[in-house]
């Protein structure tokens, strides 16, 4: 078996909101395990990115427990958290969240200036297939060509784990094939444990393992034997 990367047992989260309790994760147990592509499938308000946030180290868990790699990271506060993210996490988000006025290349160095083993950002562009377009501003991007631009970021610091929050939810379905194949490229070249949210059923047919989730709990846990090229996959 491979070895565990991240590990939640009986995570729960709750939110107050004015007079309401809303809660987003019920008694969560999920694993992640080194080199896998994992899909975390659900609707929308079914608690994916709640979970997500809280294994990245972005939120914190009201109960239950998280571990990176056997260090059990539930108690930890802000400044452990923080130093978590920056050496072992990457993150993909819906919206690209770049700097308009950086280049592709200057937005990929805010990240490696502040890594310990970082590629040069050069060659993270290269690997989403943006070498030709180093110089150009957001602006001067397709959405397809920035969604690159943020894993090319996310990915040059060497993460263990990237973590995708609905990477194809801002694109077409032509785009977003397109960004499916480079983040199974980075899974299966750098052997980034990689796990990508999504609403959308047919994108889970790419990975190695499928979570759906449904009210805050774990529904089903399927393992792929064969998995489906991404150029086949069609939505």
């Amino acid at each position: 078996m491979p070895e565990t990367v991240l590990v939640g047992r009986g995570l729960t989260k709750r939110y107050r909101m004015g007079e309401v309790d809303v809660q987003a994760l019920r008694g969560v147990d999920i694993e992640l395990f080194d080199g896998e592509l994992m899909v975390l499938l659900g609707v929308s308000g079914s608690g994916k990115s709640t979970l997500l946030n809280i294994l990245g180290g972005l939120d914190t868990c009201t109960s239950g427990s998280f571990g990176y790699r056997g260090i059990d990271l539930s108690g930890a506060d802000e400044d452990e958290l923080t130093t978590y993210r920056r050496h072992h996490v990457g993150f993909v988000f819906q919206f690209y969240n770049l700097i308009p006025s950086l280049t592709a290349r200057e937005n990929v160095a805010l990240v490696t200036e502040i890594s310990d083993d970082p590629m040069d950002p050069a060659e993270a562009l290269a690997l989403v297939g943006l070498e030709e377009r180093l110089d150009h501003f957001p602006a001067q991007l397709s959405g397809g060509e920035q969604q690159r631009v943020a894993v090319a970021r996310a990915v040059a610091k060497r993460p263990d784990v990237l973590l995708c929050d609905e990477p194809t939810g801002a694109l077409d379905f032509t785009t977003g094939v397109r960004v499916l194949s480079v983040l199974e490229r980075v899974n299966r070249e750098l052997g980034t444990t990689t796990a990508i949210i999504t609403h959308n059923a047919p994108i889970a047919a790419m990975a190695h393992r499928v979570i759906t989730l449904g009210d805050g709990k774990i529904t089903s846990v399927d393992a792929h034997p064969h998995r489906t090229p991404v150029e086949e996959l069609r939505w």
